[in-house]
């Protein structure tokens, strides 16, 4: 009787440290993950948001909604080189219109095996603007290239198509540098490079360039990508998630 008394009462005790050690570890269960919530973040002349069946549909011409010396200049978006790098140099490209679709997953899950992010768009910004990776050409640094980003550090390329390899200053001038800035082709948000007030390394992140918690659009937590102020930028060696597709 007494063997049988010790052996509830350690069951009862495994029991409760059990239930406690859950409610201490933060929900971050993909499965359960709709990001239509982030639908109406996307807005502005250029950038709409719909949802598709089992997609996030983001259509945007490319054009950003803040002027860039790589506008003509006798266009009204148009505005000198301003910003605090000396070593500024435009390059000989012109932000052109374009017809951009991101099909991102709506409902986006952790993959079974990583893929690499591509060259050209990885993700696309609240004003309709694609993030690139971090390379200027295939295994090629930004270490030139950052020399040609304008004063919200973006550029176009050869077709005309503008886009951020890095933090895109005037999002996080606008809404702040802990904001929710856009969506990576998976389906997990970006965020800026503070977070609970205090600037985000790649120390705090994984190789993919994030990590899993709790953040103002999903309290229950998720994954979620932060940009940083080194190399790789905004992603890593991979996509967290499956990758949706891009039209352009």
């Amino acid at each position: 009787m007494k063997y049988s008394s010790l052996l509830l009462l350690m069951i009862i005790f495994l029991a409760c440290k059990q239930s406690d050690d859950t409610t201490l570890t933060p929900s971050t269960n993909t499965s359960s993950i709709d990001i239509s919530v982030l639908k109406t973040k996307f807005s502005g002349t250029s950038v709409t948001a719909t949802v598709e069946g089992d997609y996030l549909v983001i259509r945007s011409n490319g054009i950003p909604d803040h002027k860039s010396p790589y506008f003509a200049k006798t266009d009204t978006r148009y505005e000198a080189y301003n910003g605090s790098n000396s070593k500024f140099s435009i390059n000989p490209n012109s932000i052109l219109e374009q017809t951009l679709v991101f099909k991102i997953p709506l409902h986006p899950t952790k993959s079974s095996s990583v893929a690499a992010t591509p060259l050209g768009p990885i993700g696309v910004s609240l004003n309709g603007i694609p993030f690139f990776n971090q390379y200027a050409g295939p295994n090629q640094p930004l270490t030139n290239e950052i020399n040609s980003f304008d004063q919200y550090l973006g550029h176009p390329q050869q077709t005309g198509q503008y886009h951020y390899h890095q933090e895109p200053a005037y999002l996080t001038t606008k809404n702040g540098k802990a904001a929710f800035l856009g969506l990576l082709l998976d389906g997990f948000p970006v965020y800026g490079p503070l977070e609970n007030g205090k600037a985000v390394t790649n120390a705090d992140l994984d190789n993919l360039h994030g990590h899993s918690h709790a953040t103002t659009e999903f309290p229950e937590g998720i994954y979620h990508y932060h940009i940083t102020d080194a190399d790789p930028y905004i992603n890593g060696s991979g996509f967290y998630g499956t990758a949706g597709t891009v039209s352009k």
